[in-house]
């Protein structure tokens, strides 16, 4: 069973994953080339869990339990006794492809290495290793301590055996699995992704960003509209995912609304940036 967990990227998808691991009482090991990122990551685990501490949600004990497990890592070298690797950083093919060399060399073997792309084939990203049968992804969604699914995705190459750990561990944490295709999108995005396309459309054709969001949540019971989450989600993201679909599977539903593209040139990314479909 698989006790020692590394998760890359300190951002808020790697932190959050960090945080369940941790709760579910793997030993973690969180890291980030970025030190101030990674500290950053190590409050905002904090910050959920007092919260959580607040609501009653939790002890003070599993909250200094769960602290206790996360050891914060500047080098790629802490994973060398890691039995797995989630991989939560920057949505960018050949820099996860350098990451996956990298943990391919460093970690034992027969530790597997999971990515938590939203829209890269792992079976791709498998080849690029020497252990292509212990490659699989594990997307999490945000935020990754309150929502229950993970897409499992097996690409060509990956065995049963790495399968049924990875089930494992997301049982342990409390998550739901649900087997995902090996191509773009999966499932959730290549359904949601379209959408939220669509919703700005809409934008782009004059109707207010409150009517759309509110249309969805009453009329769909959605708790958060599409305008909301894609702010939420961040629409530099969007826009990436979207243009993976439209290429690889060279729909015209997928293809990117030009406000969209408009507002990842101006900057406007979202919550993140204070700016996107609303001001924060």
């Amino acid at each position: 069973m698989t006790q020692k967990i590394g998760v890359l990227g300190a951002g808020q998808m790697g932190a959050g994953i960090a945080q369940v691991a941790a709760f579910a009482g793997y030993e973690v090991n969180l890291y980030d080339s970025n030190e101030a990122a990674l500290k950053k990551g190590i409050s905002f685990i904090e910050s959920i869990l007092q919260k959580s501490l607040e609501k009653e949600k939790i002890t003070a004990d599993q909250k200094k339990a769960t602290l206790s497990r996360i050891t914060p890592c500047a080098s790629l070298e802490a994973m060398n006794d890691r039995s797995m690797c989630i991989e939560a950083i920057i949505e960018n093919f050949d820099i996860k492809k350098e990451l996956f060399q990298k943990l391919d060399t460093i970690m034992p073997a027969g530790g597997l290495i999971c990515s938590n792309t939203s829209s890269i084939s792992i079976t791709k990203l498998a080849a690029t290793t020497k252990r292509p049968e212990q490659v699989i992804g594990m997307h999490f969604m945000n935020p990754v301590p309150v929502m229950l699914l993970v897409e499992v995705i097996r690409g060509l190459q990956t065995s049963d055996e790495t399968f049924a750990t990875v089930k494992e561990v997301c049982d342990k944490m409390g998550k739901t699995l649900v087997k995902g295709i090996d191509g773009p999108g999966f499932i959730v995005n290549r359904i949601l992704c379209p959408m939220i396309n669509e919703a700005i459309y809409l934008l782009q054709e004059g109707v207010s960003p409150e009517d759309i969001d509110n249309a969805m949540k009453l009329g769909t019971n959605q708790p958060m509209g599409p305008l909301t989450l894609a702010d939420f989600v961040g629409l530099d993201t969007l826009l990436y995912i979207l243009r993976i679909l439209h290429s690889e599977l060279g729909e015209d539903k997928y293809r990117p609304c030009p406000l969209l593209i408009k507002y990842v040139e101006a900057g406007w990314f979202g919550k993140k940036t204070g700016r996107g479909f609303y001001r924060y």
